[in-house]
Parts: C-alpha cells; structure tokens; sequence
C-alpha cells in the first residue's frame, strides 16, 4: 500500500500542463501520443472524444487503481489515482512531459503553468463543513462565532491558503480543502455519502519563470510536495480529519 492513502479512501497525484495556446486536435497527432502512452502503460485501453472537446485515454475507472491521460484545448492532463507507489506515478507523468514537446509541440514558451497536485478523498455520510472545522479548528479569530448562542451549524467551512515559494511568486503551493455538504442537506440532515476533498498544488509559473525543461521542474516541484506532505500536510490535517471522521 502507498504510504499516503492509509487515512484516505482515495489518494491520487495528477499534473496537468497549462498552455497559453491551444493544443492539436488533428486525429494523427492525437492518436500517435496515445499510442506511446498506451505503450508506456497498456491498461490505458479506453479512448473517448467528449462533446467539450477533451480527448482522453483512461485505464479501467471500475478498478481501484487507475490512470487517465486527456488533453483538453488548453490543458494536457495526466492522472494516477490510488497508485501502488508514487515511483508508478511519476513515471506515467514523466512519460507524459518527455512526449509533449515532440509529438504535442508544447514548448517552453507556450506554457503558463505546471501543477503538480496531490490529493486525497475522505468518505463521509454527514456534515462535511462541521467535520473539517472540528479537525482543524477555525483559529481563535472566528472561534467565537462558534461559541456564539445564535451559532447552531457549520455551513460552509472550506479553508484555502496560497503561499508563494520565490521571490518573484512565479512557485508557489496551494492547500485548498472541497466539501459536498449543502444547505438542504444540513438543514433536513439527509446526507449523501460523499467526499471531503484535500488537494495540495504545487504550481510553477512560467513566462519570467525557470530555466528548466518540464521534466526538470516536474521533479523539483514534486520533491517539494512530498516534502510538505510529510511535515504538515499528513500529520496536522490528513490524520485529524480521518480521525474525527473515525469518531462519528
């Protein structure tokens, strides 16, 4: 098991490549890059053109562990969710990125940003918002709004923190958290069950940005995920919120 989905039901790291341009749609173009894919990786077996314009190549989505590879107009994207070790991961992105440039003529130049993202679902039959502000708090400024007499539930409760890793704010990392619990449902306490969502994204802005191929700053922004995942993200948000969602 991947040391990462222990807490979570779902664990999953996706890249996706941000042009300033459009990407080919022309049937050769798009078939001959899947084909490498599907080369790289043959249980990415199902080929689907989409009404928005997304072509994608995806493995089977009944299986636990899967993988996706779409390019949308403006975005490749590449997908590994509940892989068996990130080294399995990587090496699908990796294959992406290497084969971008030639065959999909994205260049350094045509690129607005890189994402590498890591996330992880959490199951939950109830009140998503009040889960996550019981795991994490809300910080003594807003601590007393939920003392308050007239506070009766959580509602929406979604924290969000963008921090820039330069000096020129070109790396910088994301730590958002997505709820699925609305008004109705808090309000009847007829729950679905759905998932608590925790992404963090580290994105690399291109322009005035580095002088790194993708492949080159695919790894270090990858490092750096991993790195904030071991030191904060795991043991101050991941395992507390699996925790108290254990509890209930």
């Amino acid at each position: 098991m991947n040391r990462y989905n222990r807490d979570a039901d779902d664990y999953y790291v996706n890249v996706n490549l941000n042009t300033e341009m459009e990407l080919p749609s022309n049937r050769d173009t798009v078939l001959h890059f899947f084909e490498q894919m599907k080369k790289g990786f043959p249980d990415l077996r199902n080929f689907q053109s989409r009404e928005n314009g997304e072509l994608i190549l995806e493995s089977d989505k009944e299986e636990d562990a899967h993988r996706s590879v779409a390019i949308e107009p403006r975005r490749l994207a590449s997908g590994c969710t509940n892989p068996e070790s990130l080294a399995d991961a990587y090496r699908q992105h990796e294959l992406v990125l290497d084969l971008a440039p030639p065959l999909l003529s994205i260049s350094l130049l045509d690129c607005e940003a890189l994402d590498v993202m890591f996330g992880f679902d959490f199951t939950y039959e109830g009140n998503h918002d009040e889960v996550v502000a019981e795991a994490l708090g809300v910080g003594n400024a807003l601590e007393g709004l939920l003392e308050s007499p007239r506070s009766k539930k959580v509602v929406n409760f979604e924290p969000s923190l963008t921090l820039a890793l330069d000096e020129a704010c070109q790396l910088q990392c994301r730590l958002s958290i997505e709820t699925r619990t609305n008004t109705y449902q808090v309000r009847s306490g007829e729950f679905a069950d759905d998932q608590i969502s925790l992404y963090l994204t580290i994105r690399q802005y291109w322009g005035n940005g580095p002088e790194l191929s993708f492949l080159e700053s695919f790894r270090r922004q990858r490092e750096i995920g991993e790195e904030m995942l071991e030191r904060s993200v795991i043991p101050r948000i991941v395992r507390p919120l699996a925790q108290v969602i254990a509890s209930r």
